[in-house]
């Protein structure tokens, strides 16, 4: 065992030593094992370098994965569960939940219950994220269900005290979060910052304001010692809010700047978000209109930023509709004092035409996320329905003549064959191609590919030639090949299908992936 990890290491080593010396990586990695590949992805992902893991991890989760391999299955589940992770923490909150449906998927159809409440977890952060608050206390409490080791309800604990609070179910807060706190101490108090910030909000909400600061410093202490900088921006904005109920603005100021300090250096866009609107909320009170105005603008365009990927704006809107019409009518109030009438008909008309635009954006915007939101549940649904019927693919090959036997074996002859880059890339390559060379039937050699491999025989192709294709990118000298030319090299008839069939299978666009390529270089 000892002598398998130093390998490993001598490996990384020898991997990242390559990446330095700007070295075709890609190359690199295509000539990696499954479990090779996964381990790379996973130490870029430790290290923080997520365009270069989710190269990894997308080209680990296209190898086809056999029936009995167990541990593939589970480092699929794993894979699909950490590309989600890399979107969700780039606020690209659509396609960090389609990967958790694909892992959610194969954690089921694997029986890898432990790994469900990792996945349940990360759903309800993402529905956290919209203010979706029974949704995300749901998704937290099925966690809960699947949780073994208690480090995890720890978490979970402390997730569901901070959504009792958001809630207003005070009593519930308080039990979950004495719960967290009790038993974080028999880990380190790993999650002892986030606890006690929470334990300050729920202070903080009964206005119990000296016991709320204590707890904000005592957190905020934590954090700064354990380098956990989300954490110390959280803290530092949470005070500024104390503050600034106390009417004491200066206070307030002092530390609303620090955290958008710290919120800034390490890219914590909804802390900044949220410290702009206290900002704007600071300058309305002192009678800094013009600046309350600024912050707020600033405010609404990170906000949006944040929100508009999944198209869950519809609470957004309202607020920023509410808070623009309240200082646009406190402009007009200002006005009036001043007595200067034609600026008021101007700004009555602004604010009509405002309004209507907003209005208009607001239908049209209401519309599209209806039909986003009710496209995102449906593939949930559809597991679960895909679970409860039988799957008509198996049913019609019922009373096949193949046994378990034959078809592992003809498994193992296509498999072989397909790793012949020169037959699979011939644009005539069909299913009755492929049975001859097996020395098979179509009928057979389909029941293979759909029973064993969970696809069709054109997905399964596509695949092998994406990844001839990633092969061809990483060697070629790419000032001398356009895509069309790699496109039609594997087989494609055409640049468009290979393109769409690219992104389908690796997440990415086919330019997308040469510029992350040739950063390699």
């Amino acid at each position: 065992m000892l002598k398998k990890t130093s390998l490993f290491f001598v490996f990384i080593f020898f991997v990242i030593t390559v990446f330095s010396q700007n070295k075709d990586i890609i190359s690199e990695f295509n000539r990696l094992s499954y479990r090779q590949l996964y381990d790379t992805a996973n130490h870029f992902f430790n290290c923080k370098s997520s365009d270069t893991a989710l190269i990894c991890y997308n080209m680990f989760i296209n190898i086809p994965v056999k029936k009995n391999d167990v541990e593939h299955q589970r480092k699929l589940v794993e894979a699909l569960n950490k590309v989600a992770i890399i979107y969700y923490y780039s606020a690209d909150y659509k396609n960090s939940y389609d990967y958790l449906l694909q892992a959610l998927h194969f954690c089921e159809k694997f029986h890898y219950d432990s790994y469900l409440s990792k996945i349940y977890t990360n759903m309800g952060n993402i529905y956290y994220q919209y203010n979706r608050l029974a949704l995300t206390k749901q998704y937290y409490a099925k966690a809960l269900t699947f949780t073994q080791d208690s480090a995890s309800k720890v978490a979970l604990y402390n997730n569901l005290g901070a959504v009792e609070l958001e809630l207003g179910n005070l009593d519930s807060a308080a039990h979950y979060l004495s719960k967290s706190l009790q038993t974080s101490k028999n880990f380190n108090n790993f999650l002892l910052p986030d606890i006690l910030n929470n334990k300050a909000s729920l202070f903080h909400k009964q206005q119990l304001y000296d016991s709320a600061y204590y707890y904000y410093h005592e957190a905020l202490k934590v954090a700064r010692k354990n380098n956990k900088y989300a954490r110390e921006a959280q803290n530092l904005m949470d005070l500024g809010k104390l503050f600034y109920e106390l009417n004491k603005l200066d206070s307030a100021l002092y530390y609303i700047h620090l955290s958008n300090n710290v919120a800034k250096a390490y890219h914590f866009l909804k802390i900044r978000a949220e410290n702009y609107l206290t900002l704007s909320k600071i300058e309305e009170s002192k009678g800094g209109k013009a600046a309350a105005l600024a912050y707020y603008k600033k405010y609404t365009e990170l906000n949006d930023s944040i929100l508009s990927v999944d198209k869950f704006s519809e609470i957004n809107q309202l607020q920023r509709g509410y808070e623009v019409s309240k200082t646009n009518r406190q402009i007009e109030q200002l006005v009036i004092e001043k007595r200067y009438q034609r600026i008021i008909w101007l700004i009555t008309f602004i604010i009509l035409f405002v309004v209507s635009v907003a209005l208009l954006l607001f239908i049209l915007q209401n519309k599209k996320l209806n039909v986003a939101y009710k496209t995102l549940f449906d593939k949930n649904i559809k597991i679960i329905e895909l679970q409860k019927s039988k799957n008509p693919e198996l049913e019609k090959y019922r009373k096949s003549a193949l046994t378990n036997e034959m078809q592992e074996e003809l498994l193992d002859k296509i498999l072989t064959l397909m790793e012949n880059r020169e037959v699979i890339c011939e644009p005539d390559f069909s299913l009755d191609r492929l049975a001859e060379l097996v020395q098979s039937n179509a009928t057979y050699v389909s029941q293979v590919i759909n029973t064993e491999l969970k696809k069709n025989f054109r997905s399964f192709l596509n695949s092998y030639r994406i990844q001839e294709a990633q092969r061809l990118f990483s060697e070629l000298d790419l000032s001398k090949y356009t895509i069309a030319a790699i496109a039609h090299e594997v087989g494609f008839r055409s640049p468009a299908a290979f393109r769409s069939t690219f992104k389908e299978i690796t997440g990415v666009t086919p330019n997308f992936y040469l510029k992350a390529m040739q950063k390699q270089r």
